[in-house]
């Protein structure tokens, strides 16, 4: 008996070193294990300026540190320059498996790269390129833009307003035709005039477009669809009404009445949690909208009155009840009917071939 309790006792430790062992190895390789999942994000401006890709770092910065995984940031990579490929090049060469391309040409200019790595997960902003691993990604910021036009079409006196937008992108004209349908749902008579800058970022040519409209198209309230609000520091200037984009303006007068923005930091724990699940492959387009606060107006001027305050609420509550802002009877500008009075325009439409205009859009040549 004694000797079996020799061996009982021997047994016992044997297996408290054994514990012991494999506690130590779980603790080493649970380290290893838990080395932090690498996101690269790839921006043509920098991570500390105003506007677009401020507000894009901000929110992937943000989703990052919640959702404990690293990025790696490449900054200032123009688009159709020849930098998007080494950028990519290198974020993969740093274990980077999902890379964010946060401005919607990159994808068109970088196809053949991201053929060369089926391995890596790839999010394209607002982009109608589609592959195995590549998901385009917004927020429906058209439903913002839908409540933007009601503010102004309430606010103007001309029955005038500006728009200066980028260049004719899917993107771009869903908030021109979204802006003129919100417009035109509280003021009929309204035109909504499109002056284009033929860029993301070109300062003079913002500010030179956003004077044409007020000087010779004589608009009263006037909006953006660039990355910075230089057509809010002009209207400014011009004592008219503006409403901005991105985010609200500090100092701004009362003239500057709401701005257009999104939570970016939503947006991306979306999609990067889809990414960590292993679902990555599963959507061709991933948006989020209003219901899910993920795009609204920022707060109202004092110039914004309270008529015009039940107008959006209005609207508003009738997207989260499921009306499409894209629904129902809408005729393009040349008078042809383009969605029937109870039917949608698909989100694919939406996102790809949106290359048509709204009754009460006009250019300005």
């Amino acid at each position: 008996m004694k000797l079996n309790k020799n061996k009982r006792l021997a047994l016992l430790a044997m297996f408290v070193i054994l514990i012991v062992i494999l506690a130590a190895v779980l603790l080493f390789t649970g380290k290893t294990s838990s080395k932090k999942e690498k996101i690269g994000f790839i921006m043509t401006g920098s991570i500390g300026e105003e506007g677009w890709n401020g507000m894009h770092y901000e929110g992937v910065s943000a989703a990052c540190s919640n959702l404990e995984v690293e990025l790696l940031v490449k900054e200032n990579i123009k688009e159709f320059k020849g930098e998007c490929t080494p950028a990519i090049e290198d974020l993969v060469k740093q274990g980077c498996k999902m890379i964010i391309l946060s401005s919607y040409g990159y994808a068109e200019e970088v196809k053949d790269t991201i053929k060369k790595y089926p391995e890596v997960s790839f999010y394209n902003n607002s982009f109608d390129y589609h592959a195995e691993n590549v998901t385009s990604y917004f927020s429906r910021m058209y439903q913002a833009r839908y409540l933007a036009g009601i503010v102004a079409g309430m606010k103007t006196e001309s029955d005038q307003i500006g728009y200066v937008a980028a260049m004719p992108t899917s993107e771009v004209n869903r908030g021109i035709n979204a802006f003129t349908l919100g417009v035109r749902r509280v003021n009929p008579d309204a035109v909504v005039t499109v002056a284009w800058s033929n860029a993301w970022d070109d300062e003079d040519e913002e500010r030179k477009q956003a004077d044409r409209l007020i000087e010779h198209a004589g608009v009263d309230v006037i909006t953006y669809h660039q990355n910075q609000a230089y057509v809010v520091e002009e209207a400014e200037k011009k004592e008219i009404y503006s409403i901005g984009y991105h985010r609200r303006l500090e100092n701004c007068s009362e003239k500057y009445l709401t701005a257009v923005v999104g939570d970016w930091q939503l947006t991306y724990e979306a999609i990067i949690r889809q990414y960590l699940r292993g679902n990555s492959a599963d959507y061709k387009i991933y948006w989020v909208g209003i219901d899910e606060n993920a795009v609204k107006l920022a707060d109202f001027s004092a110039e914004v009155s309270e008529d015009i305050k039940t107008e959006v609420s209005k609207a508003t509550n009738e997207i989260l009840a499921g009306h499409d802002v894209f629904s129902g009877e809408i005729y393009d500008k040349e008078g042809n009917l383009r969605c029937k009075d109870n039917q949608a325009i698909r989100d694919e439409v939406l996102l790809e071939q949106f290359d048509w205009y709204v009754e009460g859009v006009e250019f300005y040549e």
